[in-house]
């Protein structure tokens, strides 16, 4: 890379990581481009990216950012994963590593709050925004249902009472008449 791609790959960087809420750190010692090409396709399933970036550049970049506390653990190949999901980027790696023990999770970071490899794993356990959205709106329409039930029943019970004073004058009438 000549100067020029290097500020420009600085750039973009410093652009993402102002951007995004989590990034995780991995070391991909003796990745083959299959695993990193099944690694990014598994990223971008989920919505994060995965960049091999130069140490020195990344430092650049990192430099005055929330992330800037992850620069020690920039030492040897490593890669860098982000998302503005957390808790998918921390999955996907999760998942990979799980099935690959060549790549190792060094560490990450949660806008200004640094995670070791066990606080990424413990952030994977959680469920994905998308899931808590979806309990949320559950949640939401449970009250309503229930509501909902509360109004129809003593509706139902009304109609049944008339039914069967309806019914019961009907048996009156006809037993009179006879």
């Amino acid at each position: 890379m000549d100067r020029a791609q290097k500020r420009e790959f600085v750039d973009s960087l410093a652009t993402v990581f102002a951007e995004t809420s989590m990034i995780v750190v991995t070391r991909n010692e003796g990745l083959t481009v299959a695993d990193v090409t099944a690694l990014r396709v598994r990223m971008r399933a989920a919505g994060a990216q995965y960049k091999v970036a130069k140490n020195r550049l990344a430092h650049i970049a990192l430099e005055g950012t929330k992330f800037d506390g992850l620069v020690p653990l920039l030492k040897g190949p490593t890669a860098l994963a982000w998302s503005h999901d957390p808790v998918a980027v921390a999955k996907a790696a999760v998942e990979f590593a799980k099935t690959n023990e060549k790549l190792v999770l060094v560490g990450g970071a949660l806008g200004t709050q640094m995670l070791d490899a066990s606080g990424i794993r413990a952030l994977a356990e959680l469920p994905s925004l998308d899931q808590l959205r979806g309990k949320l709106l559950g949640l939401i329409q449970a009250p309503a249902t229930r509501i909902a039930g509360v109004l129809q029943a003593p509706a139902g019970q009304l109609a049944r009472v008339f039914a069967a004073y309806a019914k019961a004058n009907g048996a009156e009438e006809t037993a009179e008449a006879a």
